[in-house]
């Protein structure tokens, strides 16, 4: 019988480190640019900001896609890190409830019946 194939985990976290150096670049690139573009203020509650809370702001992409992040920012806005995740709950909810959700794959009837011969094992039980 060989031996199973031990993992490597060097190459595991290798690729995981590069995935989150990679979202933490993107990330970067557009939170900056529309911090220096934007008030550090809420677009939704309007609570404002300062360097020292400054973390608790994000940037919202208005479409959803957070690859779509053009030059003069029109897809973004600044949402407080409530707001943004009461904004991600009210799409999800509106994505659902317009019934763009993905649809459960179809699923065959159950064949089998669990209870076929249950009064037939009743019976012989109840006849020791």
């Amino acid at each position: 019988m060989p031996s199973p194939k031990i993992p490597d985990d060097s190459r595991l976290d290798r690729i995981v480190a590069e995935a989150r150096r990679a979202a933490e670049q993107r990330e970067l690139g557009y939170r900056e640019r529309a911090l220096k573009m934007y008030p550090w203020v809420c677009g939704r509650c309007g609570r404002e900001f300062t360097r020292a809370n400054v973390r608790e702001l994000t940037v919202h992409h208005r479409n959803h896609n957070h690859d779509d992040n053009p030059a003069d920012g029109s897809n973004w806005e600044l949402l407080c890190v409530y707001c943004h995740d009461n904004e991600h709950s009210r799409h999800i909810d509106h994505v659902r409830g317009a019934g763009y959700d993905l649809a459960a794959p179809e699923q065959a009837p159950a064949t089998g019946n669990p209870f076929a011969d249950l009064k037939a094992m009743l019976e012989a039980k109840g006849g020791r």
